[in-house]
C-alpha cells in the first residue's frame, strides 16, 4: 500500500512543479563562489558580498577576489579598500602597484579605518607608493594604534622600527631605487 502512494505523489511531481514555476527559481544557486561573483557583475554590494573576497583570495582565486573588492571599494567599504591595497601591493589578480595600493589605503585611512591608517602610515614612513613623509606616517599608525590596532601598538611601542612588523626577506621590497 506505501508503494502505491508513492508511485501516485511522485505521478504527481512534475505537475506541480510545472504549477511552482510560475513563481521563479525555488530553490536558487545562492551560496557558491559563482553567484558572489554574478551579483557583484550585476553591481550588487554589501557587508556579505564584499566579505566574500576575502576567502576568494585566501583561495587563490585573485581575479575573482579583486573584481568583487573594487566594486565593494568603490562603493565606500574600506575593509575592501585595505583588501584592494594589499592585492595591488602584491601583484595578485592584476600587476604590482604601490601607487594604487597607497591610494587604496589613504582613502580607507581618510574615512577613519585602522587598518587604512596603519597601512597608509607604513607607506608614508617607507616611500613606497608615495611621498615619504615619517612624521605624518608615525602620525597615522599612532591613531591606529589609538584605535586598537594591535600591530600599530607593537610598532609604536618599538619606537616605530619597522624591523619589527615587516620580515627581513621584504627588505629588498622597501629599499630606495637609487
Amino acid at each position: 500500500m506505501k508503494q502505491i502512494i508513492i508511485a501516485f505523489a511522485l505521478c504527481g511531481a512534475p505537475a506541480m512543479a510545472e504549477e511552482l514555476s510560475q513563481f521563479g527559481t525555488t530553490n536558487p544557486d545562492e551560496m557558491t563562489w559563482q553567484r558572489f561573483i554574478e551579483r557583484a557583475e550585476e553591481g550588487e554590494t554589501g557587508m556579505v558580498l564584499c566579505s566574500m573576497g576575502y576567502p576568494l583570495t585566501k583561495s587563490g582565486n585573485h581575479a575573482a577576489a579583486r573584481f568583487l573588492l573594487e566594486n565593494c571599494a568603490r562603493a565606500g567599504y574600506t575593509a575592501a579598500m585595505t583588501w584592494m591595497g594589499q592585492l595591488d601591493n602584491n601583484g595578485l589578480g592584476g600587476d604590482y602597484d604601490p601607487e594604487a595600493a597607497a591610494e587604496w589605503d589613504r582613502r580607507a585611512a581618510e574615512l577613519g579605518d585602522s587598518v587604512g591608517k596603519f597601512n597608509y602610515g607604513i607607506s608614508l614612513m617607507r616611500g613606497h607608493g608615495v611621498q615619504q613623509d615619517e612624521e605624518r606616517g608615525r602620525q597615522l599608525v599612532g591613531e591606529a594604534a589609538q584605535d586598537g590596532l594591535h600591530i600599530a601598538r607593537r610598532l609604536a611601542d618599538a619606537d616605530y622600527d619597522l624591523d619589527v612588523i615587516t620580515p627581513d626577506a621584504d627588505n629588498w621590497r622597501y629599499a630606495p631605487l637609487f
